[in-house]
């Protein structure tokens, strides 16, 4: 066990033995998870629906109560614009659609006068026919009210002409607002049910803290190989050879020095996330625990494996560096894998930051415990046994 000791201490000097090391370490992973944690959130707060310009050259009530009733559109959301900025714009930012409520607009609707709403839109454009649709719907809530009143004043005056212009306006206001009390009261006609589903909220912070733990715990681990290719260009893994020490307790030490690392830098990321992110990490403390040495463990095995592959220090660093990255975005650590094509979320059930990013989302965005990520710890432990049987057996000390 001394000798293990040993060895892992050195390897700890080595590896630390570069003030650019601290860059990997804690620099670069606090900088990227604050980064993303705010541009995540943002994201996911931010309004996904279609733009639509609409120049009002009315500005009558109707045309307001019109503005409104686009303002409560699930598709789309207004951007006033008078009619040369909205032309502008249209041209220059590719905007869908374009609306324009054109003067007498609501003067026509109270004489039951339907008026065309003109609406240009983008050529061969799905959102431009979607804003379109939208923007129909809004007026016919608008207008509907109108044509009832309309319809039962030009009834009366069929059945008994009004005596002056006043007693038809009178009858046309009190049936308006007898046909917007009765559209009001309409019971709804389609009920929308949907299945009982788990009262998950997505976190930016969650997405961020957890993925930029998994991306920069993974670079330097994978980076092991690079402290092979070294040792073995500078004779050090020979000289070794001539020491009481045996094969299986130097490689045991090398191993035991990167995981310690690893765990070092883990902690450290879940204290970041907790005190500055205000995420939960404590809910299951062993559930924590289990997932953060299974996920050590098949990082390190897999750059046990990749210093079997390269020939120099030099390509170590770039390969972890590059593989690292990789393995992390289709794993979902950058993006949630949800915003994946079907494809590529079923291909990255192959890779051990998916498993590594799902049991910390588990944990910490769905509140579960140490039975719940069991599933997830056992494929990162079968990652592990795999990558350190085929790097074993591989691995040469010249």
């Amino acid at each position: 066990m001394r000798q293990i000791l040993a060895i892992a201490w050195k390897d700890t000097l080595v590896r630390f033995s570069s003030r650019s090391e601290l860059l990997f370490f804690i620099i670069l992973p606090i900088i990227f998870t604050l980064a993303l944690s705010g541009a995540i959130t943002k994201l996911s707060q931010s309004d996904n629906r279609l733009a639509v310009l609409v120049s009002d050259q009315d500005n009558s009530a109707l045309s307001a109560e019109l503005l409104g009733a686009l303002g409560q559109s699930d598709t789309i959301r207004v951007v006033a614009a008078d009619a040369a900025q909205a032309e502008a714009e249209f041209v220059k930012s590719q905007t869908p659609a374009w609306l324009t409520i054109p003067a007498g607009f609501g003067a026509a609707l109270v004489k039951g006068v339907a008026v065309a709403l003109p609406v240009r839109t983008l050529a061969n454009s799905l959102d431009g026919l979607a804003a379109e649709r939208a923007v129909q719907s809004a007026s016919a809530q608008v207008s509907q009210d109108l044509a009832a009143a309309g319809a039962s004043t030009a009834e009366a005056e069929r059945l008994r002409p009004f005596a002056s212009a006043a007693e038809r306006q009178a009858y046309f206001d009190d049936s308006l607002a007898a046909a917007r009390a009765a559209f009001e009261a309409a019971p709804n006609r389609v009920e929308v049910s949907q299945p009982a589903v788990p009262a998950t909220r997505f976190n930016g912070n969650v997405q961020a803290s957890a993925g930029q733990l998994i991306t920069w715990v993974l670079v330097p681990l994978l980076a092991t190989s690079a402290l092979f290719a070294y040792e073995r260009a500078s004779g050090t893994l020979r000289r070794l050879m001539t020491t009481p020490a045996t094969k299986s307790v130097i490689l045991l030490g090398s191993l035991i020095g990167q995981l310690a690392a690893g765990l070092v830098q883990m902690l450290l990321l879940v204290v970041f996330g907790e005190l500055v992110l205000g995420l939960n990490w404590g809910g299951s403390p062993l559930g924590l625990a289990l997932m953060l040495l299974s996920y050590g463990l098949a990082a390190v095995a897999l750059g046990t494996l990749l210093g079997t592959f390269v020939r120099s220090e030099s390509q170590a660093n770039g390969l972890s560096i590059m593989l690292g990255m990789t393995l992390a975005l289709l794993g979902g650590c950058w993006y949630p894998l949800e915003l994946f094509p079907q494809a590529a979320r079923t291909a990255a059930q192959l890779l051990p930051t998916t498993w590594a990013m799902q049991g910390l989302s588990d944990l910490v965005l769905r509140g579960q415990g140490l039975a719940a990520v069991l599933p997830e710890a056992g494929v990162l432990l079968g990652f592990a046994v795999v990558f350190f049987a085929l790097g074993v057996r591989r691995f040469r000390f010249e």
